[in-house]
């Protein structure tokens, strides 16, 4: 009698040792990423352009003369200075950033809905979405 039980308890353990862990889930929600250019400082400054002035502004920024972008950066710090103390805190610097992206991302949402609103009524038919998205004809 001896004998099966410690098969038993032999085959359990065996079991429990060469089962495979239960898989760990994320628990922290990750933001998404504010550019998709590297954030490397030491190569280039792209990265904080796009986050701080949103993709299509950094690019003309890009094409300004150092005098220009200068002047043009100051009135976007008085526009980032909410409480107009001439400091801008870190909070303000976020809640710009945020702006800039969310600005981007309605810019982009609006500019895609009349490429698919075909008759410009302010609505999208299937029949609209479809042709737009795939060529079909109406």
């Amino acid at each position: 009698m001896r004998i099966p039980q410690l098969l038993l308890c032999l085959s359990l353990s065996m079991a429990c040792i060469s089962s495979k862990p239960t898989e760990k889930k994320e628990r922290v929600h990750h933001e998404a990423p504010l550019s998709s250019k590297a954030h490397d400082d030491a190569q280039s400054f792209d990265y904080d352009h796009d986050a701080f002035l949103g993709a299509d502004e950094a690019k003309t920024f890009d094409q300004l003369t150092p005098e220009e972008s200068k002047e043009r950066l100051g009135k976007i710090v008085s526009k980032i200075d909410e409480d107009k103390d001439g400091f801008v805190t870190v909070d303000e610097l976020k809640a710009w950033i945020k702006f800039a992206q969310k600005r981007w991302i309605f810019e982009d949402v609006e500019r895609q809905w009349k490429g698919h609103d075909l008759d410009g009524d302010g609505l999208v038919s299937w029949d609209e979405y479809k042709n737009a998205t795939y060529g079909y004809i109406l």
